[in-house]
């Protein structure tokens, strides 16, 4: 399959110059910031009383059920930021950037499909090669209750990231500058720059972010392949499910996981070993997706 498909995406980016671009990026950060800031207080402001501190520490570390809830639904804030700036400064409406609806929603079911089985065959490969029985997380009966909240925050926060990085970015730079290499790079840089973070991951915080632009190369592909931002949106919401509500590191952002790895984000030797084995985890579901496109 080639990239003709992409068509269906680059030919509604309009006003591509690359300045207008640039201001966009900056709008979208704003309006994030804006409305993420809102959001926190107003969740403070309804907190019981003298709980707001506890509950702010809840949301920066996310490991509670209610502090990982509303981290993951405050990336909202990016997907609407995206979608005001396509608006503003592009005249572009934020639909298009999905691609056409159907197809993207006809896709996104059966390329996730694909890409779900491949990643849960591969969670379970890691917990056999890391060596060590997963921890306890949240009770089954409390996670059940919970993944009808769940589901939708990640699908929130995972969207969010999809608009802004394929959906705009990619696009947009595919309107002005053609060469695949320039829009499939790109936004993926940028995306693995947003997961660089040296003071959660230590020595290992280029490993992850070279894991991330990896993962953005691989949605990049499939968004140019299909036409729409289905197939990316499925991948994304798929590696989070497994990475976040099946089984996360202790400590930071392990708030709705079913199990816990024994090992925490900041223990780089663990971290090292397992990123291997996630980036082979990537690779079948990516493939996976890509041979439920040509069905």
């Amino acid at each position: 399959m080639s990239y003709v498909p992409f068509a269906l995406l680059t030919e509604t980016a309009r006003r591509p110059q690359l300045w207008r671009l640039v201001i966009g990026v900056g709008m979208v950060l704003a309006v994030t910031f804006v409305l993420g800031q809102l959001l926190f207080g107003l969740v403070l402001m309804l907190a019981p009383a003298g709980s707001s501190a506890a509950l702010a520490e809840a949301i920066h570390r996310a490991d509670t059920p209610l502090g990982m809830l509303v981290l993951l639904v405050s990336m909202g804030a990016l997907g609407i930021g995206t979608g005001v700036a396509a608006r503003v400064v592009h005249d572009r409406n934020p639909r298009t950037l999905f691609g056409p609806l159907p197809l993207a929603v006809a896709q996104f079911l059966r390329t996730g499909a694909a890409a779900g089985l491949a990643a849960l065959v591969g969670a379970a490969l890691m917990i056999w090669g890391m060596g060590g029985a997963p921890q306890a997380g949240l009770a089954p009966l409390r996670w059940l209750a919970l993944l009808p909240l769940t589901l939708p925050a990640i699908l929130i926060q995972t969207t969010s990231e999809e608009l802004l990085f394929r959906g705009y970015l990619q696009t947009q730079l595919a309107a002005r500058l053609p060469q695949p290499w320039v829009w499939l790079t790109v936004p993926s840089l940028l995306f693995a720059l947003g997961h660089y973070a040296p003071g959660t991951y230590g020595s290992a915080a280029t490993s992850v972010a070279i894991w991330a632009f990896l993962f953005g190369l691989a949605a990049a592909d499939l968004t140019a392949r299909s036409g729409t931002l289905g197939p990316a949106i499925a991948l994304h919401f798929v590696n989070n499910i497994v990475a976040l509500a099946l089984i996360a590191p202790q400590g930071d952002m392990s708030g709705l996981a079913l199990m816990l790895w024994p090992f925490g984000p900041s223990d780089t030797e663990a971290l090292l070993r397992m990123l291997p084995m996630d980036l082979v985890t990537l690779l079948i579901s990516w493939l996976a997706a890509r041979l439920a496109l040509r069905r």
